[in-house]
């Protein structure tokens, strides 16, 4: 029996936690950020619109300047705040583009990168279903989208340059897949995927292989999907888009085993 108090996660590092335990207080300068975060959401302001004076926010807040000004820097740092410096200046909400916070998140993995193995379960998992949440729902410009997509990797490369930018493009395929998904956290989750793919440095080197891989096999499960997509039919797209997966995933594993 665990004593009172203790927690099967108590020897996690504070810099490797996903969450702030029960019972653990936040530092002042992060709660005012809160409060800040509140308040633009109570005000219904917009990205532009200025927020309040340092000394406002250190009166409405309780707080000393030196605090206040770490939690405007944190929010400045999660790209909810921007400070412009001269006449007309002060501290503006900003919205934050999914591409920053791609980038964003990226970082965070820069020390301790997630294997193939790691980001294939995750691409298994929720891209079947965004193909599924997808079909009959995408307009013909979508479809014309991917097709030119499709258009960069359709013919054999002519030199490894070109194979490395080919490849690339396939995950550009899925990339838009995500982009249009109706369910905008589950399509951020499989962008992320995506981008950690194209930053591995494993990945990109099997990308860059000169070894020859069935890009016609991999056109096909696409084109398959394509269809499924432009018919409505949910069950076959999640099936292609899952069989789509796994066949990516042997294949980046194999090639992953010889060239290490």
């Amino acid at each position: 029996m665990e004593e009172a108090g203790s927690s099967k996660m108590g020897n996690v590092e504070d810099g490797k936690r996903l969450f702030l335990p029960a019972g653990r207080t936040k530092r002042r300068p992060d709660m005012i950020a809160d409060q800040i975060k509140d308040y633009i959401r109570r005000e219904r302001l917009r990205p532009g619109d200025r927020l309040p004076q340092e000394r406002e926010l250190m009166d409405t807040f309780q707080a000393a300047k030196g605090t206040v000004r770490e939690a405007m820097k944190a929010l400045e740092t999660q790209g909810l705040v921007r400070t412009r410096s001269g006449p007309g200046g002060g501290a503006f909400v900003a919205k934050q583009s999914t591409q920053q916070a791609m980038e964003l998140l990226s970082t965070h993995f820069f020390f301790a990168e997630p294997s193939l193995s790691d980001i294939y379960a995750v691409r298994k998992a929720l891209e079947p279903e965004v193909a599924a949440l997808l079909a009959g729902r995408m307009l013909a410009a979508d479809l014309a989208d991917l097709e030119d997509t499709i258009r960069i990797y359709d013919h054999p490369p002519a030199d490894l340059s070109e194979q490395y930018h080919q490849r690339v493009a396939e995950l550009d395929f899925h990339s838009a897949l995500a982009q249009l998904c109706p369910n905008p956290l589950l399509g951020f989750i499989c962008g992320l995927m995506h981008n950690l793919l194209r930053e591995l440095p494993l990945a990109r080197k099997i990308y860059a292989d000169a070894t020859p891989f069935s890009r016609e096999e991999g056109l096909s499960f696409q084109y398959r999907l394509m269809a499924a997509l432009k018919d409505g039919r949910g069950d076959d797209a999640r099936a292609i888009a899952h069989e789509h997966m796994i066949f990516a995933e042997t294949y980046m594993l194999r090639r992953a085993a010889a060239l290490e």
